[in-house]
C-alpha cells in the first residue's frame, strides 16, 4: 500500500491511470468526500464540486490555517475560507454556509491530516518520515503547534433569539474583515427600546410594523432568497 505521506504532486497529478501514487491519493479524496456527503447529504453537488478542486490542486492551505480555493468558473478569482466563512456568493444561501470552497478547504485539510497520520505511524517499527510535501501542493501543512494570533479580529455583541451573544470576526486582510463585519451588523441592526415601546420585535431584524391588510404585525426585511422574514 502507498502511503499518501510521501507523495509529491507531480506523482499524484500523473496522467498514468495505473500509477499506485496517484490511485491512493485520489481513493484518501474519495473516502473522505463520502464522509462529508453522509455528513452533508443535502449537498452533494457540492462536495463533487469540492472534490474537483481538491484533485486539480486548486485548494491551498495557508499557514494561519485558512485556505484559499481557485475559483472553477475562471482562472483569476480565488476565494478565501476563514473562520468557516467563505467570499462566495453561494456561502450565504449554501445549508449551514457549507459552499463548495468551504467543502473543499475542509477535504484538504482532512487529507493532509491524513498524510500526517501516516507518516507519524511507526512502519516495521521505525517511524517514517516524509520526503516530499503534502500532495495539497504550494500547501504548506496545517501547524500542529497552537495557531498564531490573527492579524485582524474583532468582537461585536448582538442580541440574538433574545439573548445577548459576542460574535468574534478574524481575517488576515483588515478590509476584509470591516466588509464582513458591515454585513453582520445590517443583519442585527441596533434596536433602541424606550420604556414605553409596546412594538413587537423581529428576533433577527428588530422592530416589526403593524399590517395594512389586518391586524397583526409583520418584519419589513427581505431574506437573501427573496423572502420576506417571517419574524420568528
Amino acid at each position: 500500500m502507498v502511503a499518501i505521506s510521501t507523495l509529491s504532486w507531480e506523482e499524484v497529478s500523473s496522467p498514468d491511470f495505473g500509477n499506485p501514487a496517484r490511485a491512493a491519493w485520489r481513493q484518501a479524496v474519495a473516502d473522505i468526500a463520502a464522509k462529508a456527503k453522509k455528513t452533508l447529504p443535502q449537498c452533494g453537488a457540492r462536495v463533487d464540486s469540492a472534490v474537483k478542486s481538491v484533485l486539480a490542486g486548486d485548494v491551498e492551505l495557508l499557514a494561519d490555517g485558512t485556505a484559499k480555493v481557485a475559483s472553477q468558473s475562471n482562472g483569476t478569482t480565488a476565494y478565501f475560507v476563514v473562520n468557516g466563512t467563505c467570499e462566495c456568493k453561494d456561502f450565504p444561501k449554501a445549508p449551514s454556509g457549507w459552499c463548495k470552497h468551504r467543502i473543499a478547504a475542509g477535504l484538504a485539510k482532512r487529507v493532509a491530516a491524513r498524510a500526517r497520520a501516516q507518516s507519524d505511524a511507526p512502519a516495521n517499527g521505525h517511524a517514517t518520515t516524509p520526503s516530499q510535501p503534502t500532495p495539497a501542493q504550494a500547501s504548506p501543512a496545517v501547524p500542529a503547534s497552537p495557531l498564531p494570533e490573527a492579524p485582524a479580529s474583532v468582537n461585536v455583541h448582538l442580541e440574538l433569539a433574545g439573548r445577548q451573544v459576542q460574535l468574534t470576526l478574524r481575517d488576515s486582510d483588515e478590509g476584509r474583515l470591516l466588509q464582513r463585519l458591515e454585513a453582520v451588523l445590517k443583519q442585527f441592526p441596533l434596536v433602541v427600546k424606550s420604556a414605553g415601546d409596546t412594538t413587537p420585535q423581529c428576533p433577527t431584524h428588530g422592530p416589526m410594523k403593524p399590517s395594512t391588510k389586518g391586524k397583526g404585525w409583520y418584519c419589513p426585511t427581505k431574506l437573501a432568497d427573496g423572502r420576506w422574514c417571517k419574524g420568528k
